[in-house]
Formats: C-alpha cells, structure tokens, sequence
C-alpha cells in the first residue's frame, strides 16, 4: 500500500500508475473510440494497478538476478540454455499470455474485443508496462515486429507453419522472436555484414557466422542477415532469412550462445553471442532485399523504443511529483518552491511532448496499415523523430528526476536507478542517433515525407483553438524547421540531420500538445506547448527571465 503522507520518506509505491495518470486520462477520448475505450477501461486499469505495485516488485527482482547461461546438460550434451529468475517468467506470462502485447496486432480477438485492435490500444498497454519493467519490452517488441515482418514478407507456407505460434496466447506453446543483425564490423553498417548462407545437399539454406549482439538470444524464432554464396558485396547482398531454434524432431538448431552479455541497464532481459554453425533457416522474401524487408522490423522496433522512452519519462516524472507533493522541507512542501516547480515543469515538457508523439505516430501507423498510401510517408518520417529525440530526452529526464528523491534515489532499492540504467538503452539499439538522424533525413528525400508531415500538423494547427499569435508562432517554426531539414538533405544530412530532427520533433509535439490541450480543454497542455515552443525552439537570451509572449494567451 502506499504509505502514509506524514512518513519523511515519500513511498509511491501501491498506486494505480494510470488512474493516477490524469493526463492520460484526459487524452484517451481524443484517440480511443469511446466503445472501445470503454472496454479497455479495466484493462488499463489492472495493468496500472499491476504496474504500481505486484509488477514493480518482480522487476526489481528480475533485475537483482539477471539471466544465467547453461551451456551443458548434467549428463554431458551441448545445449545451451537461458535460466531465468521466477520473477521474470511471472512478467513474460503477464505480458505475453494474460495482455497479449506481442500478439495483439496479430489476432482477430484480444482480451474479449472482436477484431484487430488498434496500434494505439498496444502502445498504451506498453507505456504502462514499461513504467514498472523496461527489459522484458524488448523481446515482446521484438516478437511482435517479427510476426509483422514474417506476415509481410514471408511465403505463404512460412506464415502457416510459423505465424499460429506467434499469435498465440497460451504461454506453455506461444513464440517468442528476436532479430540477429549486429556483427563486429557490422553494426550500423549492414553492407558489411559477413555472415554466409549457402544451400546444403537438399537444397535447405545453412547459416555460417558469428551475431555479436543478440537480445533475447534463445527465442523460438529469429530473423536473421546473411549473405548467400555468390551474392555480390555491399548491401545488395545481403537477405533475410528465418531462424528457427528447435528442428521439427525436437532438436536444438545448429547454433550455440557462446555467452551472455553484462549489460549496464535491462538487465533482466538476456543478451548474447551467437555462434552459427550451419544453422537452418528459411529465406524470407526476395534474395538480395535483406536490408529492406528487416527495415520494416527495425522500424517496429524503434516506434517501440519510442513509445518506452515516453514511459520511462512518465515514471521519473510521476515519482518526483510525489515527492515534491509530499516531502516537506523548510517548513514548505517541496513543489511550493520556486525552484522545485521550474525542476518539475522542465521535466514535464519532454515527457508530455513524448506522450503526444506516441498518440500521434500510433494514429499514423493505424492509417498505413489500413491501406491509406498517404499516411505511409508520415509514419516513415514520425518512427525515427521519436525514436530519435524521445531516447535521448529520457536519459536526461530519468536523471534529473533522481535528484527529486535525493540521496534515496541513489540507492537501488528504488526505481530510480533502474530507471537512469535502461533510460541509456533506447539511443543504442535498433540505430544509434546518428543513424536514426540520418535516417529523418532519409524520409525527407527518398520518401517525400516532409510534405506528409507538414500537411498533417498544418491540418490539426488549423483545428486547434488557440491565441492567433500562438499559432502563427508554431506555424513559422515548422516552416523553419521544414527548410532546415531540407537544408540537411541537400547537404547530404552529415552536418544539419541531428539539428534538423530536433526542429522537427519540437515543433510537431508542440503543435500536438496545443491541438490535444484544445481538444480536451486543457489549459495546462496548452501552456506546455508554448514551453516547448519556447524554451527548445525559439532562439532565447540566457540572461533574460524567457516569459511567454503575452499575446500567445489570448485567443480572439
């Protein structure tokens, strides 16, 4: 249970993290068909529950026992496996069977709502989830961009024989998926990928190779890079292939993890070495289109770290919020200072600016599935500006918020650190953020994304009630942000892209906060959208106070 709020040392712990999440609460109608808004309520609210008490604790413990690796049997046989702590089995079943978070895009049925739910629906699951478990979010991601990735690309046999297991919701049968990209000398670099893939005397596809970096290293299923015998050099080589982990007798595959990672944050979660020693696999797709068809994948997964960048920012944020509301010091309490509030308020921005952005590339995702060939452009360019910006805030973000606890937030027995560890986590993988800004700039040239993101928030800055010389603001600062991001591409991007994300992001999230806080008459989302506005756009004086504008208050 929460503890008593005359206690010196705040305790947040025991409350429900989305009825308590009034912000969330306030948005859902603007996203969410109210029928089925109206069916998810408990849903949402036993996740929460879950999430501020029972799930918080097996993170913590799962995160006190990483993952082991046993490389051989008792009686002598080479079979590597994964031991995991009790505690993170227990949150594999509640996020794989009981909410059906890698599953859900993938069934016509999911937690008694009939037909496919809405990417909106998973993503605000995740962000509950990952407010108390950041690792395990990682396989789920992973298990699920498979299962779209093989639905897409896969031959109608390959879907058939895999697909069933993907979707399932049984977690004694259910799959679970993993990507095998990384290399030594070929990380972000996938055109140097060494991996050799050549057809056996049946004619089946046998993997040669070493994967330097392997999360979730003993899933059921993995896509996997190689390069065929005679394939040409460079990226044009390179195809995707399925990787099994058991053969259809039962046995292992040809592979072995040679070891476990020991890593700073998701600690939890396993990530490992592989060794491929003529391992089956399965082609997926068309030869030689291996870097393109695992983009897709890769994508997934960035909205993804997008959408648990944004839930870490909103733990951090709701714990110093507590404290601030309950400790008191110098006869006051501590957001009745001066200083505290401007703490707050700058902690506040990137993660509402992030929480905004996830509503809103969950919408465009929704759209391009549905067929809508217009809202392919805007997602393309939305999935690496949050990817991109939402990672990097969090670091900042999570650390700044242990300095509301104090000294307690130094110590692990709080979620702080866990936090601060795994906040590091999303700029790193599925694309550093020289890569993921490269790849904003890339959206711009190859996939005429800027016109698609420049028409959508131009369309809710026209709806958005809101002082005319606020919106004339946000209007000239996407102009701005527009022209330099098409600056960068000019430039070939090597110099201008980082900047030219940043912009773009700013401006987008403050346009979507000001349309949500129109929408939802919310003041208060209002005035966090001249914030951003403000304070990470606008060029500003450091010597001066920075006051809003007074005519960006006044609608007329």
């Amino acid at each position: 249970m929460t503890q008593t709020a005359d206690h010196p040392v705040p305790d947040r712990h025991g409350q429900n993290l989305y009825t308590t999440d009034t912000e969330l609460l306030r948005l859902l109608p603007l996203y969410l068909d109210a029928r089925l808004l109206a069916h998810m309520q408990p849903h949402f609210e036993r996740l929460g529950a879950l999430a501020g008490g029972p799930l918080d604790e097996l993170a913590h413990l799962a995160d006190r026992h990483p993952p082991t690796l046993s490389v051989r049997t008792r009686t002598g046989l080479d079979e590597q496996k994964v031991i995991k702590h009790p505690a993170f089995v227990e949150m594999e079943r509640l996020a794989l069977s009981e909410f059906g978070l890698a599953a859900m895009s993938h069934r016509e049925e999911t937690l008694g709502w009939k037909g496919k739910m809405p990417p909106v629906v998973k993503y605000v699951l995740t962000y509950l989830f990952v407010q108390a478990e950041f690792g395990l979010c990682c396989p789920v991601s992973m298990t699920d961009s498979l299962a779209r990735t093989l639905r897409k690309f896969g031959s109608p046999e390959l879907v058939a024989r895999f697909l069933p297991r993907l979707q399932s919701l049984d977690f004694d049968t259910l799959a679970q998926g993993a990507m095998f990209m990384t290399e030594q000398a070929a990380g972000s670099d996938i055109a140097a990928t060494a991996t050799c893939a050549a057809r056996d005397e049946a004619g089946q596809w046998r993997l040669t190779g070493d994967k330097w970096f392997c999360s979730n290293p003993d899933a059921d299923l993995a896509m996997v890079l190689a390069r065929p015998e005679g394939a040409p050099a460079g990226m044009k080589g390179v195809s995707l292939f399925l990787l099994p982990r058991r053969l259809d007798d039962g046995s292992l595959n040809h592979y072995r993890i040679i070891r476990l990672k020991d890593k700073l944050g998701t600690r939890s979660m396993a990530s490992g070495e592989i060794r491929l020693e003529g391992a089956l696999a399965y082609l997926v797709g068309e030869p030689g289109r291996g870097f393109q068809q695992m983009a897709d994948m890769v994508n997934n997964s960035r909205l993804s770290n997008g959408v648990r960048a944004a839930g870490l920012m909103r733990r951090a944020v709701a714990e110093a919020e507590y404290i601030a509301g309950q400790r008191r010091a110098f006869g006051k309490r501590l957001d009745q200072m001066p200083l505290m509030q401007r703490q707050l308020q700058k902690l506040r921005l990137p993660a509402e600016q992030a929480r905004s952005m996830v509503f809103q590339t969950a919408l465009a995702l929704a759209r391009s599935d549905g067929g809508d060939t217009g809202a392919y452009p805007l997602l393309r360019i939305l999935t690496p500006l949050i990817k991109f910006r939402a990672c990097r805030d969090a670091r900042k973000v999570t650390g700044d918020a242990m300095e509301v606890r104090g000294g307690c937030g130094y110590i692990e027995e709080w979620t702080d650190p866990r936090l601060v560890r795994d906040a590091h986590l999303g700029s790193i993988w599925e694309g550093t953020s020289n890569i993921v800004a490269l790849d904003v700039i890339r959206a711009v040239t190859r996939e005429n994304s800027l016109p698609a993101l420049q028409a959508h928030f131009g369309a809710l800055l026209a709806e958005a009630e809101i002082a005319p010389a606020f919106a004339a603001a946000l209007r000239d600062a996407l102009a701005r942000a527009s022209a330099l991001a098409l600056q960068a591409a000019q430039e070939g991007g090597d110099v201008l892209a980082r900047q030219a994300a940043s912009a773009l992001y700013h401006c987008c999230s403050a346009i979507a906060m000001a349309w949500e806080g129109a929408r939802a008459g919310s003041a208060q989302r209002v005035q966090w959208a001249q914030g951003v506005l403000l304070h990470r756009v606008l060029p500003r004086d450091p010597l001066s106070a920075g006051a809003v504008p007074a005519d960006w208050h006044h609608a007329s």
